[in-house]
């Protein structure tokens, strides 16, 4: 009797998305399966997603991957959140923070009082009831501690990296070969599909090798050498909705103590990131060739840096969208060959967390039950659906009109579910987290009132609770977590005693 079970697992394409694919197959799944990547060195990766999300411990955890030998490995530098410049208004700031803002009173969360104590003006601004939004622009970093009582702040901070995206794609690599993942140098020039069902049976490289699978993982980036060019299968685009369709990418030196965020600054036809590592700067300007010209778009970048820069500009194209399908019969589309996310919010590498993730929950058998198919395509639909509003919904909440473009997005017509969750929360400041989509209610509550969307109202539970004890409960958050950042260590001084590369 034939063995029903996957044997060869064959991914396309290295990168970021090609190695945390062979890094998680290869430990999780055992040296019983056959994991080979194929990559050709004269085939450049894209490289710029070095901001992440916090979910990455979770991955690094799955694995068992050493936080501090990773720290020193990649030249990460830690993040507590993404600092917003110039969105609402030109000259407006603000921090959406990872983690909780303030603490919970009863039923409802912090927000609500804070709604009407701000009001009143008995409150500051958001940003100070939260450890992350507070410590950041301090320069202040340090994990979770355990040595405090579980209710302190200090007990419970919610962090992600920067990293050098070559460098972890490097470190991924070593760490797959250690579990029996084998590397192939080479280029496709053919994929062979069976007649009988049209799925791929094997690829071909230029140097003749024929090379046969079980299960094809698609990491060949925009091209999407096998999801697409050999199954037709289909992309959509959301250009309307987020219309910015190039990016430039350039590192710079550093000129100071790395900040514990990212920063993405609002230009005239797009924004412009600020990702600090320990040993360079990471910039790019992600902006829409409709309203600005390449020339146009590269001098405001490099008019912004804020050290000398390392090398030359590149330059990228992109669609934003995703595949229809990301499964299609015996392939799986991870990373840009699935769909491209601008990096306003560092999903990138989430998503191919994510999509490995769904694809271990729902692995088949070689007989591709197309009930897996469908739960893990109708999975990731919803989750790249729920991050697309939240992007565009950073766009849509401006005030700008000093430029086409700002004019365009301001007034723009949005997807009907990002409306429902705009008109809740200008009602009474309320949000409801959609099962799992990525971003909590303190994301989408630290953006919109970020970008000036207050809400008319708050929860009619609030106005239970008297006055003098609504300022009273404000003031003590805020002075705790005050006392708590002051407590905190520098972030460049965390690094230089715990993790600072070595090589």
């Amino acid at each position: 009797m034939n063995d029903p079970r996957i044997q060869k697992i064959v991914i396309v394409g290295g990168g970021t998305a090609g190695w945390m694919a062979a890094a998680a197959f290869a430990k999780l799944l055992g040296r019983a399966y056959d994991v080979r990547l194929i990559e050709s060195e004269e085939i450049g990766t894209i490289g710029v997603g070095e901001a992440t999300v916090p979910h990455l411990k979770l991955f690094n955890n799955l694995l068992r991957i050493d936080e501090i030998e990773f720290v020193k490995k990649t030249r990460a530098t830690f993040k507590l959140g993404i600092q917003f410049n110039d969105w609402g208004r030109i000259g407006d700031s603000y921090i959406h923070g990872f983690g909780k803002i303030g603490t919970e009173l009863g039923l409802l969360p912090f927000h609500q009082y804070w709604i009407k104590a701000h009001r009143e003006g008995i409150a500051g601004e958001l940003g100070d009831y939260s450890i992350n939004t507070l410590a950041a622009p301090r320069g202040k970093f340090m994990p979770s501690a355990t040595d405090v009582p579980p209710n302190s702040p200090l007990a419970d901070i919610a962090y992600a990296y920067h990293f050098d995206a070559g460098r972890y794609a490097q470190f991924l690599r070593a760490f797959a070969e250690e579990f029996g993942a084998r590397r192939t140098e080479g280029k496709i020039t053919q994929t062979h599909l069976r007649e009988s069902d049209g799925f791929v049976e094997a690829v071909t490289l230029e140097s003749g090798e024929r090379i046969e699978g079980d299960l094809f993982i698609d990491c060949s980036g925009f091209r999407g050498l096998l999801i697409e060019q050999a199954l037709q299968t289909g992309y959509e685009d959301w250009t309307h909705w987020l219309p910015c369709d190039r990016a430039i990418a350039v590192a710079s030196e550093r000129t100071g103590p790395p900040p514990p965020f990212t920063r993405a600054t609002a230009r005239t036809a797009g924004w412009q990131w600020r990702i600090p590592l320990q040993h360079r700067m990471g910039n790019g300007y992600v902006y829409s060739s409709q309203y600005q010209s390449q020339d146009e778009a590269t001098s405001i970048l490099l008019g912004h840096l804020e050290g000398k820069p390392l090398a030359e500009p590149r330059h990228l194209r992109f669609t934003t969208g995703m595949r229809r399908k990301f499964w299609n019969r015996n392939v799986v589309a991870l990373g840009l060959a699935g769909g491209f996310m601008e990096p306003l919010e560092s999903t990138s590498i989430h998503l191919i967390q994510s999509g490995i993730s769904r694809l271990l929950n729902l692995f088949p058998q070689r007989d591709f039950d197309p009930v897996l198919m469908e739960r893990y395509n109708a999975q990731m639909t919803f989750e790249f659906e729920r991050i697309r509003d939240f992007l565009i919904l950073h766009y849509y909440l401006t005030e700008r009109t000093d430029t086409p473009f700002w004019n365009y997005c301001r007034t723009m017509q949005i997807p009907e579910s990002l409306q429902e969750n705009i008109r809740l929360f200008e009602d009474s400041g309320r949000f409801f987290r959609n099962a799992e989509e990525m971003f909590a209610e303190p994301s989408w509550v630290q953006v919109m009132i970020g970008q000036r969307l207050m809400p008319r109202s708050h929860h009619p539970l609030v106005d239970e609770v008297p006055q003098d004890y609504l300022k009273q409960f404000i003031g003590n958050v805020g002075q705790v977590i005050d006392q708590c950042v002051g407590a905190m260590p520098m972030h460049q001084a965390f690094i230089d005693r715990h993790c600072a590369a070595t090589e």
